[in-house]
Formats: structure tokens, C-alpha cells, sequence
């Protein structure tokens, strides 16, 4: 049998944008519905969720702009590359969502896509609120210092 692939061997694309240009307030999980060939394109680690946000629609919530190239063997099979793809969520989590988004000026922003232990493709969904550039340079002057304080520690033989 395989050895099971690390956790870090199962992203298929992340989105690290987001986390320098948002607050993420909150993340959870939600499912593709995905055709065929678009699992086999993601199976090959082919995506791309950078330009991607979630929007609702009628009720639902799809990933809009997201972009899974078409995979080679599936000839006139296959799907179009940005198509939206409806997210998997219960109703609760819909409604939970769509209210802070509406009240709360808040956005979906795609932080993941990857599989599960069970082989499903998922996508983690992050509610953020949108940082402004004083924002950005204090959190990349927070990052430097825990590196250099990091840096420190270990020259001085302390781990």
C-alpha cells in the first residue's frame, strides 16, 4: 500500500495573497462539485485560485473566477476553465455567511483548495475584511521581527 501523502503534499493551490491582504476573521471548509475532468486536472496540482472570490447566488454559494485548467486527456469531454463552481455547505452556514457578508461588509476569499484524507476536493473559504496599507506594513514589520527575533534566539544556542 502507498504511504499516506503528508498534509502538505495535498494542497492543490493556496491562495497566500489573501493573508497579506485581508484580515481572515474566520475560515471553514466546503466542498466543490466538480466534473471528471476537473478532478483530474487538480489531481495534477493545475489550479489556480488567486483572482477567485465566493459570491451567492439564489441562495448558494459558488466560487467565481477560479481557474482549473482543462485536463488533456479527456478531448471533447472536457470543461471550461473558469466556469463557477457551486461551494457545498449546509443551509445554516449559508445564511451565517451571507448575513455577516451583507451587515458586515465582509468577503469570501478562496484560501485553499486541497483533499482530504478521504480523497474529496476541498476548498477552504476564509470571511475577511479588507486591510488597508498601514495595515500591510505593520504585519510585514510583525513578520520581520518574529524572523530576526527568531534569528536571535537561535544564535544565542537557545531553541
Amino acid at each position: 500500500m502507498a504511504p499516506r501523502p503528508r498534509a502538505t503534499d495535498r494542497f492543490v493551490a493556496q491562495n497566500r495573497r489573501a493573508r497579506h491582504d485581508f484580515h481572515i476573521l474566520d475560515t471553514l471548509e466546503a466542498g466543490l462539485t466538480l466534473v471528471g475532468s476537473e478532478v483530474k486536472s487538480l489531481r495534477q496540482g493545475l489550479a489556480s485560485i488567486q483572482e477567485a472570490f465566493a459570491r451567492e447566488v439564489n441562495g448558494e454559494i459558488f466560487l467565481v473566477n477560479a481557474f482549473i485548467p482543462e485536463y488533456a486527456g479527456a478531448n471533447r469531454f472536457n470543461h471550461e476553465p473558469k466556469r463557477a463552481r457551486k461551494l457545498l455547505l449546509h443551509k445554516r452556514q449559508v445564511n451565517k455567511l451571507m448575513g455577516q457578508v451583507k451587515r458586515d461588509g465582509v468577503t469570501l476569499v478562496p484560501l485553499s483548495v486541497y483533499f482530504n484524507d478521504k480523497g474529496r476536493a476541498k476548498l477552504e473559504l476564509g470571511l475577511a475584511k479588507g486591510k488597508n496599507k498601514a495595515d500591510k506594513r505593520e504585519s510585514d514589520k510583525q513578520r520581520d521581527w518574529n524572523r530576526d527575533k527568531a534569528r536571535i534566539m537561535r544564535s544565542n544556542g537557545r531553541d
